[in-house]
């Protein structure tokens, strides 16, 4: 039998562990519920924080797929492990043995409209963060219209006892920063505002980009959290929040409202995840074996994880824990 891993979800953890486990001799088989791979990394115009185009990102990976089985618009319908591993049953109703199996089911975007005070869904002038990037890709969206006045509001579903998540989302800051600076380039005349709890950019040239932000393009950094958004007669959004640093309400009206959306578990994957054994930690998403020395490792002997699956994570280190994932696997078919 050939060692064949199975890997649940074709974006750029799924894509990289393949790449690499192919090159370690193994066969991965990917499966990908969308009809397309990248997973979300594919929706967006530039990354972070250099503003380097994603297609570049995503097209070497996509070649470095090329000769792997990979099975589009496809979902494990169920899954069982036996002693020579384990037997998944697919949607399309064909059965794959496999000797060990990768979860890169990567995040689900928080729905904006669970956070009813922001409007979205209720005012046309409210959209979220992936529809703007739809827009730098296409340059298409009714709603923005030459804003004049632009605000973003920072960890939407994030470290928000209210709606259950009480985590950082890692990316938002930098991405709401990323984001504000080519509202900027499209229309250099408008005002744009960012509204924060705290920046929290932590990785190498983030904090540049905070400081590009406000010299470069006099972006305007607020530290408070919106409270409440109405429309006025002219349709105009009216924002309500307060300035904690000068610790004074703020009423603004802007012609845009960009909500920074946060990461949660893809809970398209419960099912299998239950079968498989394997739990979710106190944030709700995937449990590893050990935070320190088990990161792509679970409960479950065979059973391996990989990028956004576990917790927020950047571009970056999904692709490092790919690579990882896949010396893991190659160590547990050797050792079996």
């Amino acid at each position: 039998m050939k060692e064949n891993i199975l890997i649940i979800g074709g974006g750029a953890a799924g894509m990289e562990a393949a790449t690499q486990l192919k090159k370690l001799g193994l066969t991965p088989i990917i499966i990908e519920k969308s009809d397309a791979l990248g997973g979300h990394i594919a929706q967006w115009d530039r990354l972070f924080p250099a503003f380097h185009p994603a297609k570049d990102v995503v097209a070497p990976m996509l070649e470095s797929v090329k000769g792997i089985d990979v099975l589009l618009n496809t979902e494990v319908n169920d899954i069982q492990c036996d002693a020579d591993g384990f037997k998944a049953v697919l949607t399309n109703g064909k059965t794959i043995d496999a000797k060990a199996v990768v979860l890169a089911t990567g995040f689900d975007l928080f729905k904006a409209e669970r956070k009813q005070e922001y409007g979205y869904g209720i005012y046309n002038n409210v959209i979220t963060s992936l529809e703007l990037e739809k827009f730098f890709r296409t340059g298409k969206d009714e709603r923005i219209n030459n804003p004049k006045k632009i605000g973003f509001v920072h960890c939407v579903g994030a470290r928000d006892v209210k709606v259950g998540n009480t985590y950082c989302s890692k990316v938002c800051c930098t991405t709401a920063l990323k984001q504000a600076c080519e509202m900027k380039e499209v229309f250099p005349n408008a005002e744009v505002y960012t509204f924060y709890m705290d920046l929290r950019m932590f990785g190498p040239g983030y904090e540049d980009l905070y400081l590009k932000t406000q010299r470069d393009f006099d972006v305007k950094c607020i530290r408070g959290r919106v409270c409440e958004v109405s429309e006025n007669m002219d349709g105009r959004l009216v924002i309500k929040a307060e300035d904690t640093l000068f610790g004074k309400p703020l009423k603004m009206t802007l012609d845009l409202l960009v909500l920074m959306c946060s990461m949660e578990k893809n809970k398209s994957i419960d099912k299998i995840q239950q079968q498989l054994g394997v739990a979710n930690n106190s944030d709700g998403f995937m449990q590893n074996r050990d935070m320190y020395l088990g990161m792509n490792g679970t409960a479950k002997d065979g059973v391996f994880v990989a990028g956004t699956c576990t917790a927020p994570k950047s571009l970056p280190d999904t692709i490092a824990e790919a690579r990882s994932v896949a010396v893991e696997v190659f160590n547990y078919i050797n050792n079996k």
